[in-house]
């Protein structure tokens, strides 16, 4: 891979990992009960992808 594209993966990567954290404050902050759970798994979910992603530029 060459750096250009581990440039664009790894900005991929903070951006999912951003959103997740967006997700799993509004998902805390604006809402209860399972949709509250659902939306942080999601998050979560997304963050361990970004994750991944991030790993994978780096190698």
């Amino acid at each position: 891979m060459d750096p250009m594209q581990k440039m664009w993966l790894s900005l991929v990567a903070l951006l999912i990992m951003a959103l997740s954290v967006i997700v799993v404050t509004l998902a805390r902050s604006k809402t209860e009960g399972f949709l509250r759970g659902t939306l942080s798994f999601v998050a979560f979910m997304m963050m361990i992808f970004g994750f991944i992603i991030g790993l994978a530029s780096i190698i």
